[in-house]
């Protein structure tokens, strides 16, 4: 799909056509533009560029069920974008689009694209889609075509489209193939004697096609020569009438393209356009700087403020000094120069923020922020970068400021992707045997135990609001991030426990806490005492592998609910005391064998919750050590083990910006012997 003419072509479907209108053209020539919110001319680059398959035809960039009126397929192409589609709408959009074509308008294309990511080049030159463009513009570097538009005047001036109409004729077709044999030359149509007469053929040395009313040919057509009516042999001088009646209609012509530029927008325009004979590029011009005269950058009155010598990342440290952010902290991330020059604006308010973003980008800064002033902060690339940053620090403070009592008893893994992932452990079969005298060594071997990891999405958005802008509210915003860092924290607790109390079936089929995998006491002994506690470090200790050989791993961690902590803390830690009866009660130490195991002592409020299945204010669980034996294992994608701070997409529906935070983790058990599990009653 190549750079199409930029002249109209109008032609009237036939009888028995479908009544739909072909359109083509230039979307988009690839140069600067100018758009409003954007301070500087912007220039999309192609190559970055997301086309759908199909994309809809609107008028005037009009979303809503009328202002649809067509479909079309897009491509980029030799640093352009070109379209060719058909007009499907039968409203007054659609009708007068094709009216006005068909009276000489020049229609010109706009296009309507979701920016994802933006530069400002701020000196020199660039090349972007084949052409060297001089600095200042912006260079949108990935983006999503939404649409296409028809307009009266294109923000790029070599945009066009063309309109025809589908041809289809029945019985004797007037568009007959070239005759390309030895014995006959090619021919062509002979005037019919009427509308309705069978053209008949007439020899000639060179075809001349005449395109007066026929349509291009389209590309998967076969090369035909298409012919309305043949040209008499000679043609007669025109007369002075006709030639008064030519220009006639070429005036006509020029004021109906004229109008059809102003659109009834721009009647000063208009009358001195007609009057003083301007041609097309002459209206186009004029009325283009009218149109961007009406769109003022803000609606409250602007001044000019000079530059404050602050650059994105002064202005992102004093933000997030002014959120808390330690500076120490912030030092190692952004330099401690960074810090030190932001240590002056660290109690920068948050219109301030946005004013400063004006700045840097050489916007007009308001005396007041209202809607369109708000709007033209959040158009620059510096402000929703910033803001994002920042709440990224604040979100993850918070979240490695909550203990996490999953990491202390799970392994990490980083996965590829989101699908269950296969997790191997290698196990050795068969101890270490003598050599033999003829110096053989005997094979041994390895044995895979399987077992299983899959991640998930856990997200949630949050909105810098119109109203804590105009409050100047920075710490309502913060709060957000704060809370959900905490949240992501607490995810993971709640996925180890949910997982952990439901005893889940492994990939042998039997579940994680059972008598098979000797690893679960049950019954009135089961309670938490020095006696069931010995009980448990001995089958923790009895556990074997594959080979029936003992895995030989002490228990490290005794896990119990809030209800039974300072009874784990008595039967662990310290000698124990005994009374001794006679005529005065004497007390002497005597020996815990308890205390020599070192046992950490974790406490957790979920194993009693009651919105988890299996709580309970009795259970409690032996634990090996991380990193010795597996027990669970938490999975993080592709190393990034903390959550993800991102700026949203603008929303028509809310007055400010959105946020999202996500956070891809899975945690799934991985081995029964590094667990032990007492039921903690009678079963």
């Amino acid at each position: 799909m190549g750079k199409t003419s930029e002249y109209l072509e109008i032609t009237a479907a036939k009888d028995g056509g479908d009544g739909k209108h072909k359109v083509a053209g230039l979307a988009y020539g690839g140069g600067k533009m100018r758009l409003f919110g954007w301070s500087k001319p912007v220039v999309v680059d192609l190559s970055g560029m997301t086309v759908p398959e199909s994309v809809p035809l609107l008028a005037n960039h009009e979303n809503h069920t009328l202002g649809r009126v067509g479909v079309v397929n897009a491509k980029a192409e030799n640093g352009h974008l070109a379209i060719a589609g058909e007009i499907v709408a039968g409203g007054e959009l659609a009708e007068a689009i094709v009216a006005q074509g068909k009276a000489g308008a020049d229609w010109q294309l706009s296009i309507g694209a979701e920016v994802e990511a933006a530069e400002l080049v701020r000196e020199g030159k660039r090349k972007v889609n084949g052409t060297e463009h001089e600095a200042p513009f912006y260079h949108v570097t990935k983006s999503t075509l939404r649409e296409v538009s028809v307009v009266a005047v294109g923000a790029d001036r070599s945009t066009h489209m063309t309109v025809t109409a589908q041809l289809q004729l029945k019985g004797n077709s007037i568009m007959e193939p070239e005759v390309t044999n030895k014995e006959t030359k090619p021919v062509e149509a002979a005037a019919p004697a009427t509308p309705t007469a069978t053209p008949a053929a007439v020899p000639t040395d060179t075809p001349k096609p005449v395109t007066a009313s026929a349509p291009a040919a389209q590309p998967s057509e076969t090369p035909k020569t298409v012919v309305a009516a043949a040209a008499p042999a000679q043609e007669p001088a025109p007369d002075a009438k006709t030639i008064a009646a030519e220009a006639i209609k070429a005036e006509r012509e020029r004021v109906a393209m004229i109008k059809g530029v102003c659109g009834g927008e721009f009647a000063d325009i208009e009358a001195k356009a007609i009057a003083e004979g301007w041609d097309r590029s002459r209206v186009n011009e004029e009325v283009l700087k009218a149109y961007r005269a009406k769109q003022p950058t803000t609606s409250a009155p602007a001044v000019v403020v000079k530059k404050s010598g602050m650059t994105e990342k002064t202005l992102e440290a004093a933000l997030s000094l002014r959120a808390g952010i330690d500076g120490d902290t912030l030092a190692k991330d952004m330099g401690e120069e960074t810090v030190e020059a932001a240590m002056k604006d660290c109690d920068i308010p948050l219109q301030g923020v946005l004013a400063e973003c004006m700045r840097l980008e050489g916007m007009n800064v308001p005396r007041t922020f209202d809607n369109a002033s708000i709007k033209a902060a959040f158009s620059t690339v510096s402000l929703p970068g910033i803001l994002s940053n920042v709440a990224q620090k604040k979100l993850l403070q918070a979240y490695r400021a909550q203990p996490i009592i999953a990491t202390s008893l799970c392994t990490s893994a980083d996965l590829s992707d989101f699908k269950e992932n296969q997790r191997f452990r290698l196990t050795d079969i068969g101890d270490l045997k003598p050599v033999g005298a003829d110096g053989e060594i005997k094979d041994g071997g390895v044995s895979e135990e399987k077992a299983v990891n899959q991640l998930d999405t856990y997200a949630k958005k949050f909105c810098l609001t119109r109203k804590m802008i105009i409050n100047d509210d920075l710490g309502a915003f913060l709060k957000v991030p704060t809370a959900m860092g905490n949240r992501a924290a607490r995810l993971v607790d709640q996925l180890f426990f949910e997982r952990l109390m439901a005893n889940p079936t492994m990939v042998d089929g039997k579940p994680l806490f059972s008598s098979n995998h000797k690893n679960l006491l049950t019954g009135a002994t089961s309670a938490l005492s020095a006696d069931s506690l010995k009980k448990a470090i001995k089958v923790f200790l009895d556990q074997t592998d594959a080979d029936g050989q003992p895995v030989n791993v002490e228990p490290s961690i005794l896990l119990v609910p809030t209800a039974l902590k300072f009874l784990a803390v008595e039967l662990t830690r310290g000698a124990a005391l005994m009374m001794s009866g006679g005529a005065e009660n004497t007390i002497r130490p005597t020996l815990n064998v308890l205390a020599d195991q070192n046992l950490q002592i974790v406490s957790s409020p979920y194993l009693s919750n009651a919105k988890y299945a299996g709580a309970s204010d009795t259970a409690w669980y032996l634990f090996g050590k991380p990193g010795t034996v597996d027990t669970f294992e938490i999975g993080y994608l592709k190393g990034k083990r903390t959550p993800t701070v991102e700026r949203g997409d603008l929303d028509f529906n809310v007055l400010g910006i959105w946020f999202r935070v996500y956070f891809d983790v899975g945690i799934r058990e991985q081995d029964h012997r590094g667990m032990v599990k007492s039921n903690g009653a009678a079963a």
